[in-house]
């Protein structure tokens, strides 16, 4: 669509040099003395001149969809006829005023189909620009026409040995060559009397053609000069009239059947919508600019607001800190690689635990390692492989306390992230808690991506989210509940691949806060491959879109589930699900403005975007305290790696629409991330930003964010 409406645009494929005049040698001396109407179709070139008192009022450019209106008015006001030398580009763009001429009486003829200087053209060149132009007047207005001015034309008296062999050549394929006898130069916008009377024949009642202009600019005077031309030289005894009717001719319009008249008639359709297409498409990209930087600046301030709350002296959740025990639950299946940092990193938990790793049937004598480990606190449930819900359900139920926190099998915690993650329960309102995962991994170029992402997300769009009451998602990675919200919802549900996101939306329709714990870090294994990647992030955006729908009705109920599904479900629906499927535009845009223009443009507005989200991720690491040397990687972050998810959510989409079924699919791990310190930064002063942190979705069942 882009491509067909900058074909029609002149955005490329267009040749706008102007050869200067040169020698008229080869010239025929009778043609260039002769009057304004060359025919070259038989064996010797001929001209003709409009007989007295006869004006025929030609308009180049168009048609245009302000002035040529206007211009038609006044010609119909005043029972004048005229010629329309119309372009291919804009005949195929307003198809309405080229059937309007034909249908008013007036001829059109052709002025090429993007208007080149047809000198520097070779003859193929030439063929096609008039194939075009008539391709667009048989779609337009089911007429073919003999009638042809060449673009940057005036008198005949003007060609010389490079225009003349343009001539003789289109009139060997049947047109008659149509300059003109007075030029107004309408285009200089000169004034109205001016154009008035440049297109009064200086001789009384002699007979000429008037070149003027319909469109490429304001036409204002060009209509107000008709306004007064066409009455005072109709008094005169002047008659307007079509070339053909002038000379007495046959008419220069054939009617065009069959074949050709279809094919004319598709390459217009086409191109109509094309226009309206890009036109949306373009509403769309302006609209989705707007909310997605709209967004950025509502995260900058709302994340600025939460961490000066959260981080301000003497701040606490409720009036007594958490030092109760609690339950801490590790699903694993087949993490074999991973579960002995998992556990040990528990083991070192400042804070009383009992960890119950629940077996999921694996294969690989995960469960066998973690009793080999002997550690206290520690104990193995083991359960044949029913999946991760059935995994923490099954936990949940053999709980010994009232706060259950949740984490995957390849995830290490710091020794305070449990006690910084319970702490939020003091405030009886909360009902689960969002920790911040962080990736591991980060040495490869995909893991540095993630790293980015990640920080940006948790940093961001966590305290954004938990500012605006509306948590869309807690963390497979590092997550906690109190034992009667679960119980209250159901606990966890198989009814989305998105668990995390649909326990989550659950318990904010039960009427529980769900809040962001910033220095609860969990260090995670994020996929080191493309594959895996696109793996894990297509079932994250899968399972969010199940999610969404089946907690819909949240948007027409009272209550906490009604605030919730009025504002958590389109927020999480807009920039989680729509936005992102739109977003690619300003990446097709981007393409299209380097190759056809206007380039400086488009890059400007490129790196402004780009400039809006580094500003963003510089906070986001700021708030964290990560270095910001992961954020070289950003620009090539923003051209392939964002690409990658666009096409993920596609395919969420499509699977979403056709009704197909994804099922559960498990990471390949490594071990890549070891228990602290050797994983784990410095720790540092209370109220001081967290060090190395990470963004933009949590691990396993944590949802990417793509802006």
């Amino acid at each position: 669509m882009l491509l067909l409406r900058g074909y029609v645009h002149s955005e490329f494929l267009a040749d706008h040099r102007v050869r200067p005049p040169t020698s008229y040698g080869e010239v025929p001396k009778d043609i260039r003395a002769g009057g304004p109407v060359v025919d070259v179709r038989g064996a010797k070139p001929t001209s003709y001149r409009v007989p007295d008192r006869t004006l025929v009022l030609t308009f180049d450019d168009g048609p245009d969809p302000e002035w040529t209106p206007k211009v038609l008015d006044k010609l119909a006001e005043y029972d004048a006829h005229a010629v329309f030398f119309v372009t291919g580009t804009m005949a195929a763009r307003h198809p309405g005023l080229v059937r309007r001429m034909v249908a008013e009486g007036h001829e059109v003829g052709l002025h090429t189909f993007n208007h080149p200087d047809l000198s520097y053209q070779d003859t193929s060149g030439t063929d096609w620009q008039l194939s075009q132009n008539q391709l667009a007047l048989v779609g337009a207005a089911g007429v073919r026409t003999s009638l042809f001015r060449p673009p940057y034309s005036s008198h005949a008296h003007a060609l010389d040995d490079a225009t003349w062999p343009v001539t003789r050549y289109v009139g060997e394929r049947g047109y008659l060559t149509v300059f003109n006898d007075l030029d107004t130069k309408d285009w200089e916008r000169p004034g109205v009397a001016e154009i008035v009377r440049r297109a009064t024949p200086a001789e009384p009642g002699a007979g000429a053609i008037v070149l003027l202009h319909d469109s490429g600019g304001d036409r204002s005077q060009t209509v107000a000069a008709l306004d007064r031309l066409l009455p005072e030289l109709t008094e005169r005894g002047y008659a307007f009239t079509s070339l053909t009717e002038a000379l007495k001719a046959p008419s220069a319009h054939t009617p065009v059947t069959g074949f050709r008249l279809w094919q004319g008639r598709v390459f217009v359709a086409a191109v109509t919508v094309a226009e309206k297409v890009t036109a949306v498409l373009v509403a769309a990209v302006a609209v989705i600019g707007v909310l997605v930087i709209a967004r950025f600046g509502l995260m900058l301030l709302l994340s600025a607001t939460h961490a000066r709350r959260v981080r301000r002296r003497g701040f606490a959740w409720g009036r007594d800190p958490v030092t109760r025990p609690v339950t801490v639950l590790v699903p694993a299946y087949n993490e074999a690689k991973c579960i002995a940092n998992t556990v040990r990193s528990l083991a070192a938990s400042d804070h009383p635990v009992e960890v119950i790793v629940v077996d999921d049937g694996s294969a690989d004598g995960t469960a066998g390692i973690v009793e080999s480990l002997r550690l206290p606190g520690v104990r193995v449930v083991r359960q044949p492989n029913s999946g991760k819900p059935a995994a923490l359900n099954n936990g949940i139920a053999h709980a010994s306390h009232d706060i259950v926190v949740m984490m995957d099998g390849d995830t290490v915690f710091e020794p305070s992230t449990v006690r910084e993650l319970v702490q939020p329960f003091a405030d009886p309102s909360v009902g689960a808690v969002a920790g911040n995962a962080k990736v591991g991994n980060r040495d490869t170029l995909i893991g540095a991506w993630q790293h980015i992402e990640y920080v940006m997300g948790f940093n961001l769009d966590r305290r954004m989210y938990d500012m605006l009451r509306c948590m869309p998602t807690i963390p497979g990675a590092v997550g906690a509940f109190r034992s009667e919200a679960l119980e209250r919802v159901g606990g966890m549900s198989e009814d989305t691949l998105a668990e995390d996101t649909d326990i989550t939306m659950a318990v904010h329709r039960d009427g529980w806060r769900v809040v962001y714990a910033e220095r609860a870090r969990a260090w995670t294994e994020a996929p080191e491959s493309v594959r895996q990647l696109w793996s894990q992030r297509y079932r994250w955006s899968y399972g969010t879109m199940q999610a969404i729908w089946k907690h819909r009705r949240a948007l027409v109920e009272r209550g906490p589930s009604g605030r919730f599904g009025r504002v958590g479900l389109p927020l999480v629906s807009l920039f989680m699900v729509l936005a992102p499927l739109l977003a690619p535009l300003i990446d097709v845009f981007l393409l299209y403005g380097l190759v056809f223009g206007p380039t400086k443009e488009t890059v400007a507005a490129w790196l402004g975007v780009l400039a809006i989200q580094a500003v963003c991720a510089a906070y986001a690491f700021r708030l964290d305290r990560e270095p910001m040397t992961h954020l070289i990687s950003l620009p090539l972050q923003q051209v392939l790696y964002r690409q990658l998810m666009y096409v993920v959510l596609l395919q969420s989409w499509i699977t979403a629409l056709t009704g197909g079924r994804l099922r559960w699919q498990k990471l390949r791990r490594t071990g890549a991330v070891e228990t602290a310190p050797a994983a784990v930064p410095p720790r540092r002063r209370r109220g001081e930003p967290a060090p190395g942190s990470a963004g933009g979705t949590g691990h396993d069942t944590e949802k990417s964010t793509l802006v």
